[in-house]
């Protein structure tokens, strides 16, 4: 069917921080769907994860500043001008630019123009992951070529969007996924009853994350020839709070023997190791940089505890549920996190992990101390969070809900 086709916008691509949307595109690939990718930025990352190589869909870049691309984005403002959708689009643009007068707004309409004007042949839905930039595109879009749109909304983009900026979306789109309860209940309030909102967890795939067979150091920080490995993946950004957690490390008795490992770039890479030196910890922390997913898993099956200090920004920035935590809690680590967001979702208070409040680093080194020195509590905690994960986190669940909201759409169209 035609109609199996689909363009999926997407803010950047590849990311390596976005294991979690390649892996749901190469699940509706092998769901049968087909896919066509649009994203508004080139990747700035150096690597990319096996996931990526396996994803055959074909890849289009919009310009990512509308003067760079002048002579394309006059090109699609002709073929469009005189066309029924061009009116509705410029509609919505109107009422948009009345309540935030930016050239961002204008951007992503001179996006949504482009996109439209080369639509890939037969291509009859549209899919935006994420509920800001992408979706502004991919609403514009849809009205251009009178088509139908659904979204998967995540977690910045649901807590920084203004309140009747995500309204509009989703009113506009067919339906909704996200990915946490706490967003899915921001969501749902949002749409005041006149939307589908719908909540489905990213999960993981549990085939390339299989279990860890042998069993897990019994080292309790005692021996500074074995120290325990604290590790952490994520972006320096202000969001993951690694400020508190080398605070926090700093904090930790000077006769416990561990080391800290950190995966990622970011930008506020280098002010974290600035801060480190300045704690002292410069001996004790490593920093791993940006790695591929292989490489990532066998970090996790070497470290001993994970830990990922989450916070909520000044604009209301967060993480949902970091997929870092479900990959983590996939291979038996004992997690420590804030009690923030999806987090509870995931980590039950001394059943499948540590939760502490966010920006509290005494009661995070207090924690990460308690798991330092017991690595029972470490293998208690880490094999009901693998439980966990493998009976409620398995990405075929997700990829089967969003299979069946798209098919029964086209059922309802046939």
């Amino acid at each position: 069917m035609q109609h199996r086709k689909i363009v999926v916008v997407l803010k950047g691509y590849p990311r390596l921080s976005e294991t979690f949307i390649a892996q749901e595109l190469l699940g509706l690939e092998r769901a049968g769907f087909d896919l066509i990718l649009f994203a508004l930025r080139r990747p700035t990352d150096a690597k990319r994860h096996p996931v990526h190589d396996e994803i055959k869909a074909p890849v289009h870049y919009l310009p990512e500043y509308l003067h760079e691309e002048p002579l394309r984005v006059v090109r699609s403002l002709f073929a469009y001008l005189l066309r029924p959708g061009f009116w509705r689009a410029l509609g919505s643009l109107a009422i948009d630019l009345g309540r935030d007068f930016t050239r961002n707004r204008a951007r992503r309409f001179g996006q949504a123009l482009v996109l439209a004007a080369e639509w890939p042949e037969d291509a009859g839905w549209l899919h935006a992951h994420f509920a800001h930039t992408p979706a502004s595109v991919t609403r514009y879009a849809s009205q251009l070529r009178g088509l139908p749109w659904s979204c998967s909304a995540h977690a910045k983009d649901i807590w920084t969007s203004a309140d009747w900026d995500l309204a509009g979306k989703l009113s506009s789109a067919r339906w909704t996924v996200t990915c946490t309860k706490t967003g899915f209940d921001r969501l749902k309030k949002l749409a005041n009853g006149n939307a589908s909102v719908h909540l489905s967890y990213h999960g993981l795939d549990l085939d390339r994350f299989g279990s860890i067979s042998e069993a897990r150091k019994q080292h309790d920080g005692s021996a500074p020839d074995q120290p325990v490995i604290i590790l952490s993946v994520g972006r320096a950004v202000e969001k993951k709070g690694y400020d508190t957690l080398l605070e926090a490390l700093a904090l930790l008795p000077g006769d416990l023997a561990w080391r800290f490992e950190h995966i990622g770039g970011g930008e506020e890479l280098e002010r974290f190791k600035a801060l480190a030196q300045k704690l002292g910890l410069d001996r004790r922390v490593f920093w791993k940089g940006a790695l591929a997913q292989e490489e990532v898993l066998e970090h996790y099956r070497c470290a001993d505890i994970f830990a990922l200090a989450c916070r909520i920004t000044a604009n209301g920035d967060r993480d949902g549920l970091p997929n870092v935590l479900v990959e983590a809690a996939s291979q038996r680590l004992a997690c420590v996190s804030t009690d923030i967001s999806g987090v509870p979702e995931l980590l039950s208070p001394d059943e499948t992990g540590l939760l502490v409040p966010t920006e509290n680093p005494i009661a995070l080194a207090q924690a990460l101390e308690r798991l330092i020195r017991d690595p029972v509590l470490r293998a208690r905690l880490g094999d009901a969070a693998e439980r966990r994960v493998r009976g409620n986190f398995d990405h075929l669940a997700s990829i089967g809900q969003l299979k069946e909201l798209f098919e029964r759409e086209w059922r309802a169209a046939e």
